[in-house]
């Protein structure tokens, strides 16, 4: 609910519909949501093709998530600041930097992840 708005909040259903429309509009427009899909994808293949176990299936998909969930997140974050400061200001740019770094950080530990869960599959 916004504050000061006398309107209800939205249904679940609604709620829902407007989390897929974020979805959609961050695949349809940005490029890096593309990429962290098609490693999602490539880590899905691999998955089926070294027959990884139920567990780490589960590794895999958890991180598949957190580093989606994370790229989201810095989407709308740089979105959020480009709107309040859509001049180059040192803190709007301070930032954006910031949170493109929690988005590296997880994509690096994803990384390191699918090494092990993927080298152990390999391995056996």
């Amino acid at each position: 609910m916004i504050p000061g708005s006398s309107s209800d909040h939205p249904t679940f259903r609604k709620s829902f519909g407007f989390a897929v429309q974020g979805l959609r509009t961050a695949i349809a427009t940005e490029r890096n949501i593309k990429v962290m899909l098609g490693g999602a994808v490539l880590a899905a293949v691999l998955g089926i093709v070294l027959r990884i176990d139920a567990l780490s299936w589960a590794i895999v998909i958890a991180c598949m998530g957190f580093v989606l969930s994370s790229e989201l997140v810095n989407t709308a974050i740089e979105t959020i600041v480009d709107l309040v400061s859509p001049e180059f200001h040192p803190l709007a740019g301070r930032a954006k930097d910031i949170s493109a770094a929690a988005e590296l950080v997880l994509c690096i530990a994803a990384g390191i992840v699918g090494l092990i869960v993927f080298g152990h599959a390999i391995l056996r």
